[in-house]
């Protein structure tokens, strides 16, 4: 199997509930973060997409939590390319501790390619796919400091 693209990230004080761990919630803003990145690395940023045309819409979000992640733990997301039909593509996101190496998440997202202006189902043409099964492979962003 490829190397994953990696994302760090250090869990900000505002991002955790009052047990004292991220809010579940946060995992959807944590996923987009990891998107965003991971698009950077894959083909130069998500504006490139829309120049390109086009836009992503979620249309299918799963979580499944393993351990608690708490204010100032570093997070690293893994993205791994899993699936590609005519017009969507699926996306799996694990994130560790990076301290520990302790699994905290893992997380699969659906995402449709829609054109820029009207939204409507895209079919992902093969440089887009081929970039987003590729382009990112084995790179790194770290936001952790």
């Amino acid at each position: 199997m490829a190397q994953p693209f990696e994302f760090l990230f250090r869990v900000r004080y505002g991002e955790c509930d009052p047990q004292g761990v991220v809010f579940n919630a946060r995992y959807g803003d944590y996923i987009d973060l990891a998107l965003t990145e991971f698009m950077r690395a894959a083909m130069g940023g998500y504006n490139a997409l829309v120049d390109m045309g086009y836009e992503t819409q979620v249309v299918r979000l799963l979580t499944e939590w393993k351990k608690p992640a708490r204010f100032d733990d570093v997070l690293k997301t893994s993205v791994y390319p899993s699936h590609f039909g005519n017009t969507s593509f699926t996306l799996n996101f694990e994130f560790v501790n990076a301290d520990t190496n302790t699994l905290v998440a893992t997380s699969q997202a659906t995402y449709v390619l829609v054109c820029a202006k009207e939204f409507t189902k895209q079919s992902i043409p093969a440089e887009l796919k081929s970039a987003l099964q590729e382009g990112a492979v084995g790179k790194q962003i770290n936001q952790a400091g």
